[in-house]
């Protein structure tokens, strides 16, 4: 079954919830409103057989002035392996803190992405059992990939991450202990 095709039965079985269908390059994504994501997914999975959670990732869209687009959104590429087709969710979300519902009760593998989404650009995924940093340091300020994060540069003044000093002793500590009893040629 072809993209499309898929996208206008999603949007006949959910009028309210389907914002727009965009083609582009051959890639079909569907633009839609978070409140009901979780039914939205599950019907791809079990009625178009999209088992496979290709990818999840948040975009922080705050600085493009486009109608329609929300700051942000969680983006769900899903697959069917045995159909041989997928599609792209673009699901809209006002408010990062308020975020959206995770979608681990569908896929254990969204456990992750959500995790890193949520480090990374700060969107919020009630009900996830354990939303907690999984790329940076626990005490690492901010969600790094926000329009709004300041980029840090030492040499203009700006103060580095508070745990790059320990890092730094910590990397040397380990490689010393590398080379003990070795040669370093």
């Amino acid at each position: 079954m072809e993209s499309l095709e898929i996208a206008d039965r999603l949007r006949g079985v959910f009028p309210e919830e389907v914002l727009d269908v965009r083609e582009f390059r051959g890639q079909v994504a569907v633009l839609v409103r978070p409140g009901r994501i979780l039914d939205l997914l599950a019907h791809l999975r079990d009625v178009f057989d999209m088992r496979h959670l290709q990818a999840l990732c948040g975009v922080d869209n705050s600085r493009r002035k486009q109608p329609g687009l929300s700051p942000f959104e969680v983006v769900y590429q899903l697959y069917s392996i045995n159909q041989r087709h997928g599609i792209r969710l673009r699901a809209m979300v006002d408010d990062p803190e308020e975020g959206i519902d995770s979608a681990v009760p569908l896929w254990t593998g969204a456990n992750w992405l959500e995790r890193e989404t949520w480090d990374l650009v700060g969107i919020h995924f009630r009900g996830h059992p354990d939303l907690r940093r999984i790329l940076l340091p626990d005490d690492w300020q901010g969600h790094p990939l926000r329009k709004e994060y300041p980029v840090k540069i030492p040499a203009r003044g700006h103060e580095e991450w508070e745990g790059l000093t320990a890092l730094r002793k910590r990397a040397a500590e380990l490689d010393a202990l590398s080379w003990q009893g070795g040669d370093k040629a």
